[in-house]
């Protein structure tokens, strides 16, 4: 391989690296004959996650990360001096096949600097994916970044070849978008958004007339925000969250603990370390939303702006709603199931389809999945001896829950646990 483009690949993959939003699900599209690649199976460079739990392999790489904006969070911004690099379309497509054929890659997440406009930069990622898709004939999974402020022809072209599209949002509040990022604005970023999900839907909507009509973004499309860079609460990064999963074909919302990369820029806050815990909880918040029929400001309000760092944020609604609890799990409603802390959805709808035969137990909700060391609280069925939240008060529940003072938690090695 060129000792050039290798070169260029270890300066443009390091500059991508702050991007958290390539996961790879949605899509499943297997190898056929006369093309490369596919969407499923496989191990491989940067490790992400389908929508199933399945371990994929990306090439996550940048065109370029020249840039003419100067936002305060990037580390790709214009005023910082650091090596810079930019690969030619030839060089970036030729790079994805040599890893595929290697069996180093299964596919492509790609993004980019903004050089000279954002249609230049938009035209120049179109003609990477397009290459890939109609020259190689490669199959495998694509996620495209999207720029913010390219025109709806690009963006419409885009879809075509790429299973996923993005845009991200990078900062809740327009105020505090200006005040890191002059040059930016929310309407930049929106209108793709829209273009997308026009695009998603239009394709659809072709495809019940025709059969084999183009699929566009068939992985729909997600965005990403920094969190703790600015002073956002976590109700107002939920309340957008939960703004854009009203629209149909927004797939995922991405939270990235704010990493302080540019400390001279006062504009930032001097941390440490990025805040790893909440953003843990923001992600069980997020998935609170999007599977467990829990609305924004019900995790989050007025009283509560903010996610607690202690507790899982089911845990904390259930704490503060102790009037709902507890429930009998043998008569209570599904909807209601789903709220137990130490419930998940799955166990929900075991727990459903299984009383129909017989009265559960202890042992029955064990073998079943559910967590009975937080579910013990708030549930009552056959031969359950401990006392509930009411016997208990939700100060003392709290208590007994809480990790152990000896037991610390390092932050580096917190895992998202979406199963209860």
């Amino acid at each position: 391989m060129n000792e050039n483009v290798l070169a260029k690949l270890k300066v443009l993959a390091e500059s991508a690296k702050y991007d958290v939003s390539c996961s790879s699900s949605g899509t499943v599209r297997s190898n056929k004959k006369g093309t490369l690649g596919n969407t499923v199976g496989g191990w491989g460079i940067c490790h992400s996650f389908a929508e199933d739990g399945r371990c994929i392999s990306l090439l996550k790489i940048m065109l370029t990360n020249y840039c003419i904006y100067d936002c305060a969070y990037c580390i790709n911004r214009r005023s910082n001096d650091l090596p810079r690099a930019t690969f030619a379309v030839s060089e970036l497509v030729e790079l994805t096949i040599e890893f595929y054929r290697r069996n180093y890659i299964e596919g492509l997440f790609l993004s980019s600097g903004v050089v000279r406009s954002p249609d230049y930069t938009m035209e120049r990622l179109v003609r990477v994916v397009k290459d890939l898709r109609l020259v190689h004939r490669f199959n495998g999974y694509i996620h495209l970044k999207s720029i913010p402020g390219a025109s709806r022809e690009l963006v419409n072209e885009a879809g075509l070849y790429a299973d996923r599209l993005s845009v991200n949002v990078e900062i809740p509040k327009e105020e505090n978008l200006k005040q890191l990022a002059p040059e930016k604005d929310h309407k930049s970023v929106f209108a793709p958004m829209k273009y997308i999900q026009q695009g998603v839907l239009e394709s659809k909507e072709e495809r019940q007339k025709f059969r084999h009509a183009p699929r566009f973004a068939p992985a729909g499309q997600s965005t990403q925000m920094i969190v703790g860079a600015t002073p956002e609460t976590d109700k107002d990064i939920l309340s957008l969250s939960s703004v854009l999963y009203q629209a149909p074909t927004m797939r995922r919302v991405y939270y990235s603990g704010y990493i302080s990369v540019n400390t001279y820029d006062k504009r930032l806050p001097a941390l440490k370390q990025p805040p790893l815990v909440r953003e843990n909880r923001l992600y069980q918040a997020d998935w609170l939303m999007r599977f467990y029929q829990f609305k924004v400001d019900e995790i989050v309000d007025d009283a509560y702006p903010d996610l607690d760092l202690e507790i899982d944020p089911k845990l904390s609604w259930a704490l503060r709603h102790p009037e709902q609890f507890p429930i009998d799990i043998n008569k209570a409603d599904y909807e209601l199931i789903l709220r137990v802390p130490g419930i998940g959805v799955k166990s929900a709808k075991l727990i459903v389809a299984s009383r129909r035969f017989s009265r559960l137990g202890q042992y029955e909700l064990k073998k079943i999945g559910v967590v009975m060391k937080k579910a013990q609280y708030f549930i009552t069925c056959n031969e359950l001896p401990m006392k509930t939240l009411h016997e208990l008060s939700p100060q003392r529940v709290r208590t007994l829950l809480l990790p152990k003072p000896n037991k610390k938690i390092d932050e580096n090695q917190l895992v998202l646990n979406f199963g209860d």
